[in-house]
């Protein structure tokens, strides 16, 4: 799962129940295609793209290379978006990789994925953002310790879960229009300050040793930091059973959603670097901070990290609520769980208290850059799996053709999508592993231990 995914996924219900409240409709027409792309959009963009660029420029110097990785983790996301929309067409049911990997592979590799999910898909997203929450607000007002405001927020807000939904729904739909106002705030402003400032470009020019960058291992973990930003191209495949005409409107919603998230994440972090000098950005979490600063002043800054802190709050605040619900998900299915299932008044209460002892337990490693590398490697690889299901689902199906290919969503110019994305993958993880192989070896471990004990677990839940 990626960070910011359950957000949407969360509004999009909401959204979805309104609406045909409203109408007087019954709820069972689906979710529109619409209502789908709102979703990808809004998954897509959360922390990642205001914090990855100062890790990139440690061993990234130029702009120009930066930008080429956002545009090459753009051409990867939808290359895996395209794979994905035919796979929901020919599985047009909700799960995620949970229910794609249980029917193309192995009902272990399914509960596997639930286990990279409930780690990696939810307990890791949750710390970086409560981490880029706490150095956000500190930024807005330094009164406020980072390290009490990130846990503060973690557990203020499990506990708000644990008494009523109804008090996070209304803090969540409030915080969640000042993100979409920053967005256009921000490149309003960087935009202006480009026309006026115009010798702030040169950062982008490409430079001789632009292109050698990219070759070097540290590039594949500044590429981890793009594909983080992207996750969330997938988002709608949780809901797939749920949407109107899925075999069709989903993969269309993947496909559109990705493509403008790309142009406005180059665009982003173009102001970014133009915005201010590379040297401050560098090694620097909460960049969006110092490229306001620079932008409209010292307090604009600070009202401007006070936004962004918003929108993270907004962030936990949907993971928390939702990632208890896969834990829950498990328990209904494998009896040897079935704790986590139990509700009260349908709150998953273990499973929060489960998810949010998870989450302090990362945020003691007390790195953004251990905690993401760690994340987005298992994360990858199930998405990979996803990926390759499609060319196994084409071979076991090659001669039965989908119910109606006229609404049916198909993989343009196969198999060179899901390879370009495999191959992608791959050369990132690479080079993950050759920088970071500690921290790659606990991600690849991270997946390891479900597939060992689901046997056990599986005879355990029959005997």
């Amino acid at each position: 799962m990626p960070t910011d995914r359950l957000d949407g996924i969360y509004r999009a219900i909401l959204i979805r129940r309104f609406s045909m409240s409203i109408s007087g409709k019954n709820t069972n027409q689906g979710i529109s295609l619409l209502t789908c792309l709102s979703l990808v959009t809004a998954t897509m963009v959360g922390t990642g793209v205001y914090t990855s660029l100062g890790f990139q420029l440690q061993d990234q110097r130029s702009g120009f290379s930066i930008l080429c990785l956002w545009v090459l983790g753009g051409l990867i996301s939808l290359c895996g978006a395209l794979s994905y929309a035919e796979v929901v067409a020919r599985i047009p049911r909700s799960g995620g990789e949970y229910t794609y990997l249980s029917e193309i592979y192995h009902p272990s590799l399914g509960f596997m994925a639930a286990c990279v999910s409930l780690i990696a898909g939810f307990a890791a997203p949750i710390s970086l953002s409560a981490i880029a929450f706490g150095t956000y607000l500190h930024a807005a007002l330094p009164l406020c310790p980072i390290r009490i405001s990130t846990v503060g927020a973690i557990v203020l807000i499990s506990l708000l879960h644990l008494r009523s939904l109804k008090i996070s729904s209304l803090l969540q739909n409030g915080v969640t229009c000042v993100k979409f106002l920053l967005v256009g705030l921000f490149i309003a402003v960087g935009v202006r300050s480009a026309f006026l400032y115009p010798d702030c470009l040169r950062i982008l020019k490409p430079q001789p040793s632009s292109l050698l960058e990219l070759t070097r291992p540290n590039a594949g973990i500044a590429l981890l930091f793009v594909l983080y930003a992207y996750s969330g191209w997938n988002a709608v495949t949780y809901l797939a059973g749920e949407v109107k005409n899925p075999r069709r409107t989903v993969g269309l919603s993947l496909v559109i959603g990705t493509l403008a998230v790309t142009l406005f994440y180059v665009v982003l972090n173009a102001i970014f670097l133009t915005a201010a000098p590379e040297n401050e950005l560098r090694g620097v979490l909460n960049v969006g901070t110092v490229a306001a600063t620079h932008l409209i002043g010292a307090m604009g800054g600070r009202i401007m990290s006070g936004i962004i802190a918003l929108g993270l709050l907004a962030s936990i605040s949907a993971m928390t609520w939702a990632g208890p619900r896969v834990t829950q998900r498990v328990g209904e299915d494998y009896p040897l769980f079935a704790r986590l299932a139990k509700t009260r008044d349908n709150i998953p209460v273990r499973g929060i208290l489960l998810q949010l002892m998870l989450v302090l337990g990362l945020i003691a490693f007390n790195s953004f850059e251990t905690i993401l590398v760690f994340a987005q490697i298992p994360l990858l690889l199930c998405l990979m799996l996803g990926v390759i299901g499609l060319i196994i689902l084409r071979k076991k199906r090659a001669g039965l053709e989908m119910p109606d290919t006229r609404t049916s969503f198909r993989c343009p110019f196969y198999p060179l999508p899901p390879m370009i994305f495999i191959l992608s993958a791959l050369a990132g993880l690479s080079y993950s592993v050759a920088s970071k192989p500690w921290i790659a070896l606990a991600g690849v471990v991270l997946m390891l231990l479900p597939l060992i004990l689901h046997r056990w677990i599986t005879r355990g839940s029959h005997s």
